[in-house]
């Protein structure tokens, strides 16, 4: 879905190859792009109901179900009497998943996955400095053979890729912080399949990046806690660095 925008002018309908099935969420997802990109700018007032009504071809029930939606995401705040008014972007439910994803497609400096590889970063550490002190038998024989297998899919990237993200699950699992490892699996569900996340993707970046996953399982495996959380720091801070590439403020990562 796809919206053409009329310099000076009110942004155009958008441009569907044909009608949605569910009207509500495809004018939402609209919506949502328009408030991200700016269109609708933060403290101006939505276009009133009978107006989304015109531009979008849908009836008062649609466009109230898809607002109603739009406060819930935290992008507008519904005013009995005074209209709905669109949120600055510190309101913003970046958890959410269309509001992440517009937030990115919007976003030219890196700097919301700057900010989600720092999240990550922050959380991960943490849990594999848990891991190291709580992780079995079992979890161990995980993350070893699941490293070893990162070794031989080296040239394989969709592969090798399922196997770092289940590497990463393992340790989170090993923490035992369920709701550490939940934002994590969220944020990165959520941009996982977006090109500007994961970046380049040849033998020698896995071939690193396995490299990195060794240092945290050994130190897991020796009930290092310490060497482990700033393994799993410094692998997940350099392996973001490489995919980025030139892009962005490389100093909003230190720490």
């Amino acid at each position: 879905m796809t919206t053409v925008q009329r310099p000076g002018a009110d942004p155009a309908p958008p441009a569907w190859s044909r009608r949605p099935a569910n009207l509500a969420k495809a004018v939402t997802a609209e919506l949502v792009q328009r408030i991200v990109r700016g269109d609708y700018p933060s403290g101006a007032a939505l276009p009133a109901e009978h107006a989304l009504c015109d531009a979008f071809s849908v009836s008062r029930t649609v466009v109230r179900e898809a607002v109603k939606v739009l406060q819930e995401k935290g992008l507008v705040q519904i005013r009995q009497g005074s209209g709905t008014q669109v949120l600055p972007p510190t309101s913003w439910n970046l958890l959410d998943e269309q509001v992440l994803a517009a937030t990115i497609d919007e976003d030219g400096t890196l700097g919301v996955l700057d900010d989600l590889v720092v999240t990550r970063r922050l959380l991960e550490a943490d849990m594999a400095h848990v891991a190291a002190r709580t992780a079995d038998r079992d979890a161990l024989d995980r993350m070893r053979d699941l490293v070893d297998r990162m070794d031989a899919l080296v040239d394989d990237p969709e592969s090798y890729h399922e196997h770092d993200r289940a590497f990463h699950d393992a340790v989170m699992r090993a923490s035992g912080n369920r709701i550490a490892r939940a934002v994590v699996r969220s944020l990165e569900s959520q941009v996982i399949n977006t090109a500007r996340y994961m970046g380049r993707t040849e033998r020698a970046l896995c071939e690193a990046s396995n490299r990195g996953h060794r240092r945290v399982c050994e130190r897991i495996a020796a009930g290092d806690a310490e060497g482990a959380a700033a393994a799993m720091f410094a692998h997940i801070t350099e392996a973001w660095l490489v995919r980025r590439g030139a892009e962005g403020d490389p100093d909003r990562l230190a720490r």
